[in-house]
């Protein structure tokens, strides 16, 4: 029998820039459908059923695989500690629930001997799931339907959590509450949890048709948000007050086939499911089965590089908050600003890759020098696998492929009034080109006229008519203005085409004190002022030749998408990714108008003023919004503007 280090072997012929396979190991028995782990460092997983295989994931070649062995019965669940010193590691298995101390361990190696652990469970069943609380003094052990909490330190149980009717298939710590526990299950549901007094305190209703089968809790949002098996993201608030509502829901199925169709790749993805259909001939229902469910295998933080914005500029949303979603199919990042795949890392799209269709997989949470590590295991094959992803050269790669697919269309806006007189572009222009134009004559010559009698219907031979009314002719119009002034309309006149186009610009102004980027602009209809919004969640509105102090708008929770000017220039209206729209007058910072998030379930990505003012035309997700408002102008102007009627028409539209 050939031992592990044997049957591991280096990548070979795979696209290194993106993605690289470090090391593959083989099995004797199957490891797909367990729980796997990555901390900074390290990786650990099951090995040959009963054996843990801690796997450094630095490039040193001193650095062996540890094989910590003790368990009788095949490792099922791997979890690391919550702390870097010591680093502590669970194993379970229905014998045993084993903390192995890492640093012992090595230690005692060294030495040559043998590595021992602490047996905190005994006999406690098919363990699916294991986490240590964020102190690492207490395990929670996903058994059955169960959850068992124990002692890190020693066999003790400290509480028995009892009320999930099928098997749990995930549980994890709130870390800014104490003693919460949230748990998830095959039974569709998930429950929050008072683990010390073992009391349940909430339990959702039945979510999907599918069970639920990870789990993630966004420290950032105070939100849970969990994966089940057929693709579906389910995002639920934490915050007091909301109930443990839904915010999202998200199909990454539908995502993955809208970001091929936006880099044109639609064929691409036919290619997928077909190979995918045709992979094992001998079972083809079952692995249908595995396509058509797409589950959300694991959830994690994504943590993209500081420099990041730098190296790929046409990232959206470079600062915005990220998730790795591991599938059976690959490794998407999703961004939780839109709630849009950012990137797609298709295993089969790699053929180089020893393992094209996943059983079991674990992200590293942080990236070290731009670079993050997964193990994988094989859903048919006996074999696990270390990638290392770029996570800058993915998205780099796709981003090009965006622009190379001609799919971002541009959008030319007709002005609504002519250019100030102190615009760049109101060029003067040159007297030899007004001077030629007047010498210019027409090439047509004078033709006469020709009376045909004989042709009935020219009119010519038929008795004249007498003219009731005749209009006067060669009169001049009265000028509107008043005698002694000068009209201040100016007018549209041509730009010169020997001109090239104004390349140097007037001015240049800070539009904050660090560095932040400017979501939009909008000049307003008289070209007096100019509106822009900032990704610091506030509006700024200048003069527009950019002189004097701007006029500061604050109010949104996110970052400022767009931006418009009412008919008048009284008003303006502004969207932000806080799901909220809000109307300011020109003359007071304060808003007149907002609309909560419980009218958007997505960020507002444009809105703007429509039909004189009397609506306000915006898009939210794939759906279009037309709200009639009404705003009440003869109240103090320092008071808050209330809003008396606002109906809607939406339009949404289908993918």
């Amino acid at each position: 029998m050939e031992s592990p280090e044997d049957l591991c072997f280096p990548e070979e012929g795979c696209d290194s820039s993106i993605v690289l396979e470090k090391q593959v190991f083989g099995s004797q028995v199957s490891e797909s459908h367990v729980q796997l782990a990555c901390s900074l460092h390290y990786c650990a997983f099951p090995l040959n059923g009963n054996e843990l295989c801690i796997l450094d994931t630095t490039d040193d070649p001193e650095h062996q695989p540890l094989h910590l062995i003790g368990h009788h019965h095949s490792i099922t669940a791997v979890a690391f500690g919550s702390k870097v010193s010591p680093l502590l590691i669970c194993s379970a298995s229905s014998d045993y629930v084993i903390v192995w101390d890492l640093d012992a361990c090595m230690k005692k190696v060294l030495e040559g001997l043998m590595p021992q652990g602490v047996v905190i469970g005994t006999l406690l069943g098919m363990v699916l799931y294991v986490r240590f609380s964020p102190d690492d003094q207490t395990v929670a052990v996903c058994a059955g339907n169960r959850i068992y909490m124990l002692n890190a330190k020693d066999e003790a149980i400290l509480a028995e959590l009892e009320g999930h009717l099928a098997p749990v298939t995930a549980a994890e710590f709130c870390t800014w509450e104490k003693n919460i526990l949230i748990s998830v299950s095959e039974d569709r549901s998930f429950k929050v949890w008072d683990y010390c007094t073992g009391l349940l305190i909430y339990q959702s209703a039945v979510i999907t048709a599918f069970p639920l089968l990870s789990l993630f809790i966004d420290d950032e949002n105070k939100q849970i948000i969990t994966g089940c098996a057929d693709g579906q993201l389910w995002i639920f608030s934490l915050s007091r007050g909301h109930q443990y509502r839904c915010v999202v829901h998200i199909n990454v199925q539908k995502e993955r086939e809208k970001f091929y169709n936006k880099i044109g790749k639609s064929e691409h993805l036919d290619q997928i499911q077909n190979s995918s259909k045709a992979y094992t001939s001998n079972d083809l229902r079952y692995e249908e089965t595995v396509e058509s469910s797409f589950p959300v295998l694991q959830i994690e933080h994504c943590d993209k590089s500081a420099n990041l914005e730098d190296e790929v500029p046409s990232f959206s949303y470079a600062n915005a908050r990220c998730l790795w979603i591991g599938s059976s199919t690959g490794l998407f990042i999703i961004n939780m600003a839109n709630f849009e795949l950012e990137a797609i890392l298709h295993f089969r799209d790699f053929s180089a890759l020893s393992i094209q269709s996943a059983g079991s997989c674990a992200i590293m949470k942080k990236a070290v020098s731009g670079k993050v590590c997964c193990v994988l295991t094989s859903m048919f094959e006996n074999r696990i696998a270390l990638l290392e992803v770029n996570v800058a050269a993915l998205l780099r790669s796709q981003q090009n492929e965006l622009h190379l697919s001609g799919k971002e269309k541009r959008l030319s806006v007709i002005a609504r009034c002519s250019l100030l007189p102190t615009s760049p572009l109101c060029l003067k222009k040159e007297k030899n080109i007004l001077g030629n134009r007047k010498d210019i004559k027409s090439s047509v010559k004078d033709q006469p006229l020709v009376f045909h009698n004989k042709i009935k219907s020219s009119g010519y031979t038929s008795a004249p008519q007498m003219t009731m009314f005749s209009p006067k002719m060669n009169t001049k119009p009265k000028s509107s203005v008043p005698k002694g002034k000068k009209s201040n309309k100016r007018r549209n006149e041509e730009y010169p085409l020997p001109k090239s186009p104004p390349t140097k610009f007037e001015r240049q102004v800070t539009v904050a004190d660090k560095s932040t980027s400017v979501c939009c602009i909008q000049y307003s209809g008289d070209g007096e002022l100019l509106a822009c919004g900032l990704a610091d969640k506030t509006l700024l509105a200048f003069k527009s030749n950019l002189t004097g102090t701007p006029t500061v708008y604050s109010g949104h929770d996110g970052a400022v998408n767009s931006v418009g000017w009412s008919l008048d220039n009284h008003w303006l209206v502004s969207s932000s990714e806080d799901r909220t729209l809000r109307i300011w007058s020109v003359s007071s910072a304060e808003p007149a108008l907002c609309l909560g998030k419980e009218l958007f379930h997505k960020p507002i990505r444009s809105a703007q003023f429509y039909y004189i003012d009397t609506f306000i035309l915006l898009s939210c997700g794939a759906e279009f919004y037309l709200l009639r408002y009404y705003l009440d102008t003869s109240k103090d102007e320092f008071k808050r503007v209330r809003l008396l009627a606002v109906s809607s028409v939406k339009l949404t539209i289908s993918s």
